[in-house]
């Protein structure tokens, strides 16, 4: 594995790719609302930091980056959305993490596959993915009633400096079942690795 993978004397393999601060003003979310949907064009930052590394039961060897991300409206910018979490990578399961949270009362483990040789791929798909019948999604009495989180996907592709992602939360949210609340936008970096 290339040398520029390690932050601290820590292998983040393909992670380290995400590594610094990202922008971008071309974003477009689609929600729900009573009467049908709402489109709403979006800019944001996306900052990922190193986490370290991380030992679950004695067994399970992760590496781990930090992320928070903030997202304002367009027209008026007012930011609408924030979430901090995790990615986490299981080089020798070949398995991918994103766990975050949202402070509405959400909280989402997704799961996907990610090879170590995607580190010497030009592009890099970072793909997860969880459905509430399973383990991923955790929330609020209230959100659980009114407006529940059914599944949620999100694939992220990295090339170069450039990030793009699609991501939908499948939503029970007013009449609609199993609605898509999507979101998707293109990132520049604009800072590299910021470490702790």
């Amino acid at each position: 594995m290339a040398s520029d993978t390690k932050v601290n004397g820590v292998d983040y393999g393909p992670l380290a790719r995400l590594l610094g601060e990202w922008r971008g003003e071309q974003g477009q979310d689609r929600s729900p609302e009573p009467d049908g949907a709402e489109q709403n064009a979006f800019y944001e930052t996306l900052i990922f930091r190193p986490a370290g590394q991380i030992t679950n039961a004695e067994s399970q060897r992760l590496v781990a980056l930090r992320y928070h991300r903030r997202v304002n409206r367009q027209s008026d910018h007012q930011e609408f959305h924030e979430q901090h979490g995790y990615w986490l990578w299981d080089k020798e399961r070949e398995a991918l993490f994103e766990c975050f949270v949202t402070p509405r009362g959400v909280a989402v483990v997704a799961e996907g596959k990610l090879p170590a040789s995607a580190i010497e791929q030009e592009r890099i798909t970072f793909s997860v993915q969880t459905r509430a019948e399973g383990h991923g999604i955790a929330q609020t009495a209230f959100l659980q009633e009114h407006a529940s989180t059914i599944g949620f996907t999100h694939q992220l592709t990295l090339s170069g400096n450039q990030l793009s992602y699609t991501q939908t939360t499948s939503l029970d949210i007013y009449q609609h079942r199993g609605f898509d609340h999507t979101d998707s936008n293109t990132l520049h970096r604009e800072g590299q690795v910021m470490v702790d």
